[in-house]
């Protein structure tokens, strides 16, 4: 039983120790400059390689529903509903072709 208690508290101690760390180097993050920038650009450089990777490895159809999600996007200037256009032409793709 003592083994059990010292290993929750081990895990709820690293957990801590994380959420710690994180929350006290975002502090340190810088507010403006070219970091802050490259930081604030970081999310959409993420999602953009993701989606170009799988282009890359996709076939007519994830090339279509890609086309759609810009079209949606060049239109809407929306993230949430580009996404949700782009699932929802390769589900449909995928399902009917």
């Amino acid at each position: 039983m003592t083994e059990t208690w010292t290993l929750i508290l081990g895990l709820a101690a690293a957990t801590f120790a994380v959420r710690l760390s994180g929350y006290l180097l975002g502090r340190r993050l810088p507010d403006h400059g070219p970091w802050a920038r490259g930081l604030q650009a970081l999310p959409g450089c993420l999602i953009l390689s993701l989606v170009t990777y799988l282009l890359m490895q996709g076939g007519p159809q994830e090339w279509m529903a890609g086309a759609a999600a810009l079209v949606v996007a060049m239109f809407s200037r929306s993230l949430p509903l580009t996404m949700a256009a782009g699932i929802a032409v390769i589900c449909l793709l995928r399902a009917y072709i």
